[in-house]
C-alpha cells in the first residue's frame, strides 16, 4: 500500500436525519472545535490521498452538499439503511476496481494512523471484505462481531438479535469497513430488507461474503475513536475528546497550558513554542500564535495572528483581522478588531480599537475608542510610530495620527494630527467657588 492510494475510493455516509439532535441543522454539520463533524471526517479522508471521496446525502441536506463541495455527492432519496446508502454511492462510482473505504459523517475521531493501518492490513489479508472493530468496555448497544475458527468475521449481530452468549462478546463493529469495489457492488445488491425496520443493513455482508466463499478480514482500533453523536450529550462528549487531542498536541509541540481542561482550541489553531496559556482561554477559528507569546486568563481570540513575544490579556478579546506584531501588548478588557498593532506597541486597559493600523512603539491609553462605524460604513484609523494617545480619548475615523503625535487625555479627535504635534480637544476647565457647599445646603433644606 503506497502513500497515495490511487485505487482508494472513500464513501462517507452522511444522510442521517439526526432527529434526536432536535435541530434544523443536519446532524453532521454540528460543529466540533469550530468545524462541522463531517469536516473532521473529510480532513482525515483527504490525508489518505484517495482517488475520490463520495458523500452520501439526503435530498434536503443542502447545507451538507454546500460544505463538502467539490467532493462528489451521491443522493439517497429514501432513508432505507446503511446498505442502501452504500449502494447509492457505489452506483455513482465510475471505477469498477479498487478498494472502497466506508466512513461516517458523524464519526470524526478516527485518525489517519488508524485508517492507514486498517487499509494496509486489509491489503495484506488479500480478502475482499474488511471490518474495523473495537474492544468495548461496555458492549451494550453495539453490533457484536462473530468470528469463525479461522478468525474470519462470519456475522455481525445487533444487540436486539443477540443471544445471551453473544451479548457477552466485547468485540464490536465500529461501522467502518472496506472492500473490493466490484465485490461490494454485487454483495450490497444482495442485501435484503427482511427485518422489522424494512431496511438494508451493512451488517448482512459477512454472511453474503461467506456464501460467495470469501473470508472477511477484521482489525481493531481504540474504542474512543469509534465514538459518534446522535444527541447533544454525545456531541459534547466528542467535543471533549477532540479538545483533549488538541491540548495534547499543543503541549507536545512546546506550549504550556496552566489548566488544560479550561483551554479550548479550534481545529486549526497554530501554536508556537514556549507559549504560555493561562486558564480559561478560548481560541476560535483561524488563530496563529507565535513563539514566546503569553496569553493571560479569560481571553477570547479568533481570526487573529500573534507574532513572537506578544502578550494578551487577561480578559482580552481579539476579533477577526487582528495582527499583533512582535512584542506588542494587549491588556485587560481590551478589544481589537481588524487591526494591526505594531512592534512593541501597547493597548493596556479598557480600550476598543477597530479597523486600525498602529505603528511601532505607540501607546494607547485606558478608555480610548476608535469610532470606526457611522451606521453605514467602516472607516480606518491610522496611528504612526511612537504615538501616545492619552486616556479616555475618542478617535473619530477616518483619521490619521502621524509619527510622534501626542493626544491629550480626554480628547475627542476628528481631524488628522501632524507629526510630533500635541492634539487637545476638550473644553477649558472652570470653577465656581463655593458652589458645591451651597448646593448641598439647598438640598438638605428641601429634605
Amino acid at each position: 500500500m503506497t502513500n497515495t492510494h490511487k485505487d482508494l475510493h472513500i464513501v462517507i455516509l452522511a444522510a442521517g436525519k439526526g432527529t434526536r439532535m432536535k435541530s434544523e441543522i443536519s446532524k453532521v454539520m454540528h460543529p466540533l472545535a469550530g468545524l462541522p463533524m463531517i469536516g473532521h471526517v473529510i480532513k482525515t479522508a483527504n490525508s489518505l490521498k484517495p482517488h475520490c471521496i463520495t458523500v452520501v446525502t439526503a435530498p434536503a441536506q443542502d447545507d451538507v452538499k454546500d460544505f463538502v463541495a467539490p467532493h462528489k455527492i451521491a443522493l439517497q432519496d429514501k432513508q432505507l439503511g446503511t446498505g442502501h446508502a452504500l449502494k447509492c454511492a457505489l452506483e455513482s462510482l465510475k471505477s469498477k476496481t479498487g478498494t472502497c473505504l466506508v466512513l461516517y459523517g458523524d464519526g470524526p475521531l478516527y485518525t489517519k494512523t488508524t485508517l492507514s493501518t486498517f487499509l494496509k492490513n486489509y491489503a495484506k489479508s488479500k480478502n475482499k471484505l474488511g471490518f474495523l472493530g473495537m474492544i468495548a468496555a461496555n458492549p451494550t448497544g453495539y453490533g457484536r462481531m462473530i468470528l469463525d475458527n479461522n478468525q474470519s468475521v462470519s456475522a455481525i449481530v445487533e444487540e436486539k438479535d443477540a443471544s445471551a452468549a453473544q451479548k457477552k462478546i466485547d468485540l464490536c463493529w465500529t461501522g467502518v469497513m472496506c472492500g473490493d469495489v466490484a465485490s461490494l457492488r454485487k454483495w450490497v445488491g444482495a442485501i435484503d430488507n427482511k427485518n422489522k425496520a424494512g431496511e438494508y443493513y451493512l451488517t448482512a455482508l459477512p454472511v453474503i461474503a461467506a456464501k460467495n466463499k470469501s473470508a472477511t478480514f477484521y482489525d481493531v482500533c481504540p474504542e474512543d475513536e469509534s465514538l459518534g453523536a446522535n444527541t447533544r450529550g454525545e456531541l459534547a462528549r466528542l467535543e471533549q475528546k477532540i479538545q483533549e487531542r488538541l491540548r495534547g498536541t499543543a503541549m507536545e509541540n512546546g506550549a504550556t497550558l496552566l489548566d488544560p481542561a479550561t483551554t479550548y482550541f479550534s481545529h486549526d489553531t497554530k501554536i508556537g513554542k514556549d507559549v504560555l496559556i493561562e486558564p480559561n482561554v478560548f481560541f476560535g477559528p483561524d488563530v496563529t500564535i507565535g513563539d514566546h507569546c503569553h496569553i493571560k486568563a479569560f481571553s477570547h481570540i479568533e481570526g487573529a495572528t500573534l507574532k513572537k513575544a506578544t502578550v494578551v490579556g487577561p480578559f482580552a478579546r481579539l476579533r477577526p483581522g487582528t495582527m499583533l506584531e512582535e512584542g506588542a501588548k494587549i491588556g485587560n478588557f481590551v478589544e481589537l478588531k481588524n487591526t494591526t498593532l505594531g512592534q512593541g506597541s501597547k493597548v493596556n486597559h479598557l480600550t476598543y480599537v477597530g479597523d486600525s493600523k498602529v505603528g511601532k512603539g505607540s501607546n494607547i491609553g485606558a478608555g480610548t475608542i476608535t469610532c470606526n462605524y457611522d451606521g453605514f460604513d467602516k472607516h480606518k484609523t491610522t496611528i504612526g510610530d511612537g504615538v501616545f494617545v492619552g486616556s479616555n480619548s475618542t478617535l473619530i475615523a477616518p483619521l490619521t495620527l502621524k509619527d510622534g503625535a501626542y493626544v491629550a487625555a480626554g480628547s475627542v479627535i476628528a481631524k488628522d494630527v501632524s507629526k510630533d504635534a500635541l492634539a487637545m480637544a476638550r473644553t477649558r476647565q472652570s470653577e465656581k467657588a463655593g458652589w458645591a457647599k451651597s448646593y448641598r445646603e439647598k438640598k438638605k433644606k428641601k429634605s
